[in-house]
């Protein structure tokens, strides 16, 4: 059974910095890409930024400039390093891997969910 457990999350005024972390347990092969989303209630989930097993990258434009994710493959551990946030930041943020069971299967993960509120 695999695992994401996320944390980080919390209450941050506008224009400070938020150090979201997401550790995958378990039993796997190794972790193809990694994510992180996000969602707001009434809205779809939201893919706000990647990176590949290899550390290529990937952002959502409004957060291109602010964000920052990071991976360590070592701990099996994805990050994404906030900056500058504002209120329209303010979702629940996901962790997504994608999971190799073996060299020839792999499956998606995610974790529970950490809320980012982004206010006075």
């Amino acid at each position: 059974q695999v695992q994401l457990v996320e944390s980080g999350g919390g209450l941050v005024q506008p224009g400070g910095s938020l150090r979201l972390s997401c550790a995958a347990s378990g039993t796997f092969f190794s972790i193809n890409a990694m994510g992180w989303y996000r969602q707001v209630p009434g809205k779809q989930r939201e893919l706000v930024a990647t990176v590949t097993s290899g550390g290529d990258t990937g952002y959502v434009d409004s957060v291109k400039g602010r964000f920052t994710i990071s991976r360590d493959n070592v701990k099996n551990t994805v990050y994404l390093q906030m900056n500058s946030l504002k209120p329209e930041d303010t979702a629940v943020y996901y962790c997504n891997a994608d999971i190799r069971l073996s060299p020839y299967t792999s499956f998606g993960s995610w974790g529970q969910g950490t809320q980012v509120t982004v206010s006075w």
